[in-house]
């Protein structure tokens, strides 16, 4: 039987360890805390488009940084905002 701590020949060793990821900060946080009620305005239109890629689409959470409370807040204000034909639906 071989022993089993030796890599065999031609194998790559990987390491396994999960990098931690740090915490994005929430864009629509003022001083470390939510605002309550938590509302984003439809006419603020550069907060919208930072959270919104080239294509139009609503940015993640995780690529935004937004919690699930202001992400909905935000889903509200850019619908709002493209109907209102603020924002374009698509992208250029």
């Amino acid at each position: 039987m071989r022993p089993m701590n030796k890599a065999r020949k031609g194998t790559v060793k990987r390491n396994t360890k999960a990098k931690p990821r740090s915490k994005k900060k929430d864009p629509l946080f003022v001083d470390g805390q939510r605002p309550r009620p938590m509302y984003v305005d439809y006419k603020d239109v550069e907060l919208l488009r930072k959270l919104t890629n080239r294509q139009g689409k609503i940015l993640g959470r995780r690529k935004s940084g937004c919690s699930a409370i202001s992400q909905h807040a935000i889903t509200r204000a850019v619908k709002r905002a493209r109907f209102m034909a603020l924002i374009p639906y698509i992208g250029e």
